[in-house]
Parts: structure tokens; sequence; C-alpha cells
């Protein structure tokens, strides 16, 4: 009774931290009101892997990293049930790359362009970005060897991941999430960000439950 008292209070626990590293823009609903269609273009990674690795190796993995959470973001997005969720449209990531492609744009050089310039290149209104900063490969699965406690705890850092929404008239970052990965993250990235996503808890902005309790609150 007390392990499942404890387990219960750490989830609590979990889920308050969660909404914690959560911004978003005080001008958020005013900017986003246009928004129909986003584009998710491939994440930053930094690798620190404890092996040893070229740099030119060190970059083809970070590249593929990156682009694994590109996908993982699409597959939630436009997963069955859950596309229903959102009030907005996902571009597909093949025509995002296709176009990326087109204008000479790459993994290498994605960030000397700003979002305004990939929003009118994409014709998207705003962007999905972020940042992976990891120790090892979440593709290939995050280890699963760990006892008990380590589930509990979370023991084991790998490092942390930052997704973000920027506006593309303005530029403007208008909402961020942050978090740590670790052993109670997932698998690997699919698993990673599906989890990640659910413990927002309507915090993500374009999910239309969270629209309509905004717009209809409970009174006292």
């Amino acid at each position: 009774m007390k392990k499942l008292l404890f387990i219960s209070l750490f989830a609590c626990g979990t889920l308050i931290n969660a909404q914690k590293n959560v911004y978003e823009s005080s001008k958020f609903d005013d900017l986003s009101k246009d928004h129909n269609v986003l584009a998710i273009i491939p994440f930053f990674t930094h690798l620190a892997l404890e092996e040893n690795i070229t740099k030119e190796e060190s970059k083809k993995l970070e590249e593929k990293e990156g682009y694994a959470v590109q996908d993982a973001l699409e597959t939630y997005f436009g997963l069955g049930k859950k596309k229903k969720k959102f009030t907005v449209d996902f571009q597909n990531i093949k025509n995002t790359n296709a176009i990326l492609a087109k204008k000479n744009i790459t993994y290498n050089n994605i960030d000397t362009y700003t979002i305004k310039e990939l929003c009118e290149i994409l014709e998207v209104d705003a962007i999905i970005s972020g940042n992976l900063d990891i120790n090892i490969l979440i593709s290939k699965g995050i280890p699963v060897e760990f006892s008990f406690m380590d589930y509990i705890l979370g023991d084991a850092n790998y490092g942390r991941i930052g997704i973000k929404i920027s506006d593309g008239k303005t530029g403007k970052l208008l909402w961020k999430y942050e978090n740590e990965i670790n052993k109670k993250s997932g698998r690997n990235t699919a698993d990673l960000i599906d989890k990640m996503m659910k413990r927002l808890v309507r915090k993500f902005p374009y999910d239309k439950e969270r629209l309509r309790m905004n717009k209809n609150p409970k009174s006292d």
C-alpha cells in the first residue's frame, strides 16, 4: 500500500514538474489566431557519446537523431484519433524536407535561416523546432536494464530535449517545453515523444480540448 502511495505521489510530482517546464507567450492567442499549418523541422542535436568517434561520424549521428525526432513528432500529431485533437494541420515532413532540399537548405545550414524565412519558404504559419542534448543514441533505444527503484527515481540522465513553436510572421517564440531524458522517458525516440506529449496534459497550445476549456471556464 505504501509503495502504491509513493508511486501515486511521484506521478503527481512528475506531472507538476512537466507543467512547470512549459513556457507560453502572453501573446500566443493573438499571434496564433490565424495559424492553420505548421511545419516540423529536424531538431538540432548535440551528441556527447562516451565512445571515441570522429567529428564527421558524430555529425552524421547528430543528423540522424535530429531527423528521428522530426519523424516521431509527425507520427504523434498525425496518428489516428490524435490528429483530430488539434486545431491546426501539420505539413508532411517529406514535403518539408523536399522543399528545403530544393532551396539547398540542409541539416548543416538550416540554423542560418530565420523562422520568418523558413515559414515563407515552406508556406506555413509557424515552425516546430527544438534541441536534443544527449549522451546516447535515443533512436537505437534507451537501455532497459534497471531496477524498480531506478524506474521510480528516474536515475541515469541521458540528456535533455526541448521543443518550441515559433510564429512565422513575427519570428517570435510562442511556446516551449523542456525536459530531461532518463530511463523513464521511453524506449526509443517515438516512445519518448509520445510519452512527453501525453505528459503535457492539454498544455500543448493547439489542443482543441484546452481551447474549449479556456472559452468555457468552470465557475466556482
